[in-house]
């Protein structure tokens, strides 16, 4: 074995090859880590409602999934929605796509109208501050203080 011999110059090279790899890699690792903490969405993944009615699906893009449980006879809507996140004011915009709803109306066959959507989403598509503690995040409405709460799955 090479480290065995009693040849000091291998061993210092050796030495020097680890010291120098280890230090790369710790130096990788923190700066992985300090991107995800300073860069990352807070709100991407799946949330599902306190009450049960209501899930979301954050995706890192600014468009998000809004799962409508049992809206009209047992039948679930999922309708893609675009929002806008704020990280200084803690604050989400979700937008709402006419183009969209008009589209879920057409798929469920009649089962429901595109007002009846419209007024399950409207309490969603709007203007929120966030919270969140540990695995639950807090939407409050700007305007009138409401509340949604979420529990992330």
């Amino acid at each position: 074995m090479m480290i065995a011999r009693d040849d000091e110059v291998k061993r210092s090279k050796i030495w020097k090859v680890v010291t120098l790899v280890s230090s790369v890699l710790i130096i990788v690792i923190a700066v992985y880590l300090l991107m995800k903490m300073f860069t990352a969405n807070p709100l991407e993944g799946s949330w599902e409602s306190e009450d049960g009615d209501l899930a979301l699906i954050v995706d890192v893009g600014g468009a998000m999934t809004v799962k409508l449980y049992d809206i009209s006879e047992g039948m679930d809507v999922s309708v893609e929605m675009a929002y806008t996140l704020d990280k200084e004011e803690k604050t989400i915009t979700i937008k709402e796509d006419m183009a969209e709803l008009e589209k879920q109306v057409k798929k469920a066959d009649g089962a429901y109208t595109e007002e009846t959507l419209e007024s399950a989403l409207s309490y969603v598509a709007t203007t929120f501050d966030y919270n969140i503690e540990g695995n639950r995040l807090t939407l409050s409405e700007r305007e009138y203080g409401e509340q949604l709460t979420f529990v992330k799955k």
